[in-house]
C-alpha cells in the first residue's frame, strides 16, 4: 500500500524492523560487546545496571564481566550524551557523541541550574573544576563543595552542574561494574582516555554520519523522532542533506519516515522472541511515536513521572512490567502482564526469566511469579 509514492509500513511492520535493527528478534551469536555497543550507538545507563540486561537480551552468551572488563580497560564509558542522560557509549565514540550533544546538555543546564548561576563567571568555573578533576576524580558533591570555596555566594549543587555541563566528565569504574558498583565520581574524557580515541576534528561532529546509525538501529524512523532520541533540535535541514541516498516510508498516520536504502524489513508476521528488557532501555526511549513498541492504552504502566519500568517484550510489544524481590537466599522475578499472556509464550517466559534470575542472582534458589493480568 501506497500514499504519495511512499509505500506504508505499518505499526506491527515498524516493530519487526526496530526488533531485527536492536538485536531483540534473535540473539546476535558472533558479534562482540563493545560492536554491540557501537551499533545501538550507546546505551541508556542512568541505571547503572541497564546496559547488562540490555545486552543479555541481544547477546547470545553474553556474561556480564565481558562489559565490566570494557569499563575496566576503558574501551567503553559512562557520559551525558543523548538527551542530556547517561550513556554507556564506546571509548571510539565518546567525544563525537559528547561534542554532538554538547547543546543539549548545555541547554538542560541553563533550563535549570543556569538560572540561579546568573553573574557567575562560568568559564572560570569549567576551568577550575577541570583541575580539580584531573588530580583525581570527584563525586558531584565533592567537587561543588569545593567550587563553592571560590564562589561561596552560589549553591554547591548548581556549581557541580554547571562542570558537567561545560566539561566532558565521564563516571569513573567502579561505578558501573557488575555486582560491585561505587559512587557517581568523574573525570574528563580527555584525562581518562589519553591517547585512545582520536579528539574530535576542527571542523566538529558529523550529524549526519550519526544519524545514518540511528537509522541503521533505530530505523525507519521521522525527523522528529531523530530529535526525540537525541535532544537536538534542527536536524530537518540535516535530514534533507540525506534525503538523497535514503529511502522514504509513510507511517499508517502519514508520517515521513526515512530508512537506509538497504536494512533489513522483517515480514511483519515474523514471530518475536520473548525478551526481558531494562528499566531504561534503548528501545523505548529512541521515538517520538513510540506506538512501534508499546501500546498506547499500556504507555502508562511503562512511564510514569519521568520514570520507566523494567519491561517484558511479549509478540513483540512490551505488554508487562518485571522486577526482582530479592529475600533471604530466594530472589523471584515477578512478572506483572497488561493482558492475558498467549499460550505459545508461556514457556519461552519461563526460560527467560531462568536467563534473568541466572545472571542476578547466580546464588539464590529462583522463583517466577506471574501476576494476573490487568491494566
Amino acid at each position: 500500500m501506497t500514499t504519495s509514492g511512499s509505500p506504508i509500513l505499518t505499526v506491527r511492520a515498524l516493530n519487526r524492523a526496530l526488533l531485527e535493527r536492536q538485536l531483540l528478534l534473535r540473539r546476535a551469536a558472533a558479534l562482540p560487546v563493545l560492536d554491540a555497543v557501537e551499533h545501538l550507538v550507546g546505551l541508556q545507563a542512568q541505571s547503572p545496571m541497564d546496559p547488562y540486561y540490555a545486552l543479555a537480551a541481544r547477546l547470545d552468551g553474553f556474561e556480564p564481566e565481558q562489559l565490566s572488563g570494557l569499563l575496566v580497560s576503558r574501551d567503553v564509558v559512562r557520559i551525558p550524551v543523548m538527551r542530556s542522560t547517561i550513556h554507556l557509549v564506546s571509548a571510539r565514540d565518546c567525544h563525537g557523541l559528547r561534542e554532538l550533544c554538547r547543546p543539549v546538555v548545555e541547554r538542560a543546564f541553563h533550563g535549570n541550574q543556569g538560572k540561579r548561576l546568573g553573574g557567575a563567571d562560568l568559564t572560570r568555573v569549567a576551568a577550575l573544576a577541570e583541575r580539580l578533576v584531573a588530580e583525581r576524580p570527584y563525586t558531584f558533591h565533592d567537587l561543588g563543595r569545593a567550587l563553592a570555596e571560590e564562589w561561596p555566594e552560589y549553591a554547591p549543587q548548581d556549581l557541580a552542574q554547571a562542570a558537567r555541563a561545560l566539561l566532558p566528565l565521564v563516571q569513573v569504574p567502579p561505578r558501573g561494574l557488575w555486582g560491585r558498583g561505587g559512587p557517581a565520581a568523574h573525570t574528563t574524557a580527555d584525562h581518562w582516555l589519553a591517547g585512545r580515541p582520536a579528539p574530535v576534528p576542527a571542523s566538529g561532529p558529523n550529524p549526519g554520519a550519526v544519524l545514518l546509525r540511528y537509522l541503521a538501529a533505530f530505523g525507519p524512523a521521522s525527523v522528529k523522532d531523530m530529535q526525540k532520541w537525541s535532544g537536538l533540535t534542527g536536524l530537518r535541514t540535516v535530514a534533507d542533506g540525506l534525503r538523497p541516498g535514503l529511502r522514504t516510508f509513510r507511517d499508517e498516520n502519514g508520517t515521513e519516515l526515512l530508512d537506509l536504502p538497504d536494512a533489513p524489513l522483517p515480514d511483519p508476521a515474523t514471530e518475536a522472541p520473548v525478551r526481558f528488557l531494562p528499566q531504561y532501555d534503548n528501545v523505548f526511549l529512541a521515538h517520538a511515536d513510540r506506538a512501534r513498541i508499546v501500546a498506547p492504552g499500556h504507555l502508562r504502566r511503562v512511564w510514569q513521572v519521568n520514570r520507566a519500568a523494567p519491561t517484558v517484550v511479549l509478540d513483540g510489544f512490551l505488554r508487562a512490567v518485571w522486577r526482582l524481590d530479592r529475600g533471604p537466599g530466594t530472589t523471584t522475578l515477578v512478572v506483572e502482564p497488561f493482558e492475558k499472556i498467549r499460550t505459545a509464550d508461556r514457556a519461552p517466559l519461563e526460560e527467560e526469566a531462568a536467563r534473568v534470575l541466572a545472571m542476578a542472582a547466580p546464588g539464590d534458589a529462583h522463583d517466577l511469579r506471574v501476576m494476573p493480568p490487568g491494566d
